[in-house]
């Protein structure tokens, strides 16, 4: 699944020192088949208890965690949608991913120079927002240019586009996202190919001070972020980018060892790739025999046969059934063959929806 989070800020927020925690903390190269990115692109592994859990059940001679991309886009300045800054390089860039991590600083310091001059968190996620709005605005006023000609001839089509249109653009001119407008089902079919960058899931990043990673209620700032997000029911995840950045290059008892000195239970990281994965509207299967356990990455609500397909192509050509058991029922009953003594082993067909943690043996002939 080649989805990605783009990673967005003002300059002096802290995107660049996470995602340079994201390269350092990246999956490794030799386990995934794209292994060559580019250089603003991060991939890391997915963290997921469950796999470790099932390599300790099956003991298999390899275990291979999914993984989730992260793409770095270029900074913006106010103006960024007519071309200030880097902003054409933004907004291309933004265009191409299907979610946006918004870093939003949440800390003081003098010694770190605000774009603006202070710290205010609703003022840089608004000053961003906006560009985004603005650009979004010209999309749909040339458009409705085209499109209006043809609603004035009573064209069906056209008339239905037209209604759309109009009600994106009185969005924008109220300052408000493409997020915000509710459409049905299929009005928002036709939104989607419009590829607005306010219709990408948003999740708030408040960069926080280190003596406050562990306790961050009195943050104001924070408080200020999760204010503005719960406006748009979007998730705030707390990070501090200067100790993720530290974090990233320490593994296993040594990792955890510093994250229990910080009061902390998991890393900001894993959060915010967790948080990305859940936006995304993506889930995990497993596969687990004798020569490997790996999870796969799959977008909720597909069926068998297409997450067959993650696999090769030919499982999805050549699908017969898929022999399932939820990770839970396989846990309790200790092994395959327990959990197919008890009943918890099913055989699916073609239309069956595949659930996050499902361990999945696919039958097919080609």
């Amino acid at each position: 699944m080649a989805l990605t989070a783009g990673i967005v800020g003002l300059p002096n927020v802290g995107k660049s020192t996470l995602f340079n925690a994201i390269t350092q903390a990246g999956a490794e190269s030799a386990n995934y088949p794209f292994c060559t990115i580019d250089p603003n692109v991060g991939i890391v592994e997915v963290p997921d208890d469950r796999l470790q859990k099932l390599t300790e059940l099956v003991q298999p001679k390899k275990t291979v965690p999914t993984a989730f991309e992260f793409t770095d886009i270029a900074g913006i300045v106010k103006g960024a949608s007519k071309g200030e800054g880097l902003g054409n390089k933004f907004l291309s860039h933004i265009r191409q991913v299907d979610a946006i991590c918004h870093v939003v600083r949440a800390f003081a310091d003098d010694n770190i120079t605000h774009v603006s001059g202070k710290v205010d968190p609703v003022s840089d996620i608004e000053t961003i927002n906006l560009e985004l709005i603005l650009a979004d605005l010209e999309t749909v006023e040339k458009r409705l240019a085209r499109v209006s000609k043809l609603a004035k001839q009573k064209d069906k089509e056209a008339v239905a586009e037209y209604d759309i249109l109009s009600k994106l653009m009185n969005a924008f001119e109220a300052g408000k996202s493409a997020r915000s407008v509710e459409f049905t089902d299929e009005q928002q079919k036709l939104v989607k190919q419009l590829h607005l960058l306010t219709s990408k899931p948003v999740l708030y990043v408040a960069n926080v001070s280190e003596d406050e990673v562990a306790d961050h209620e009195g943050n104001e700032y924070v408080q200020q972020i999760r204010e503005f997000a719960s406006g748009e029911n979007a998730e705030v995840i707390i990070v501090c980018a200067k100790i993720e950045s530290e974090i990233a290059e320490l593994e296993g008892e040594e990792k955890q060892m510093f994250l229990e000195e910080l009061g902390i239970k998991e890393s900001g990281l894993d959060q915010l790739i967790q948080a990305s994965y859940s936006l995304l509207g993506l889930a995990t299967y497993f596969t687990a025999g004798e020569q490997e356990v790996r999870a796969w990455t799959f977008k909720k609500g597909m069926k068998a046969p297409e997450c067959a397909g993650i696999i090769h192509t030919d499982f999805e050509r050549g699908f017969i059934r898929a022999e399932t058991v939820a990770y839970e029922d396989l846990l309790a009953g200790g092994s395959m063959s327990a959990a197919k003594e008890a009943g918890k082993v099913r055989l699916e067909g073609k239309e069956y929806v595949v659930k996050d943690g499902d361990v999945i043996h696919f039958r097919f002939n080609v």
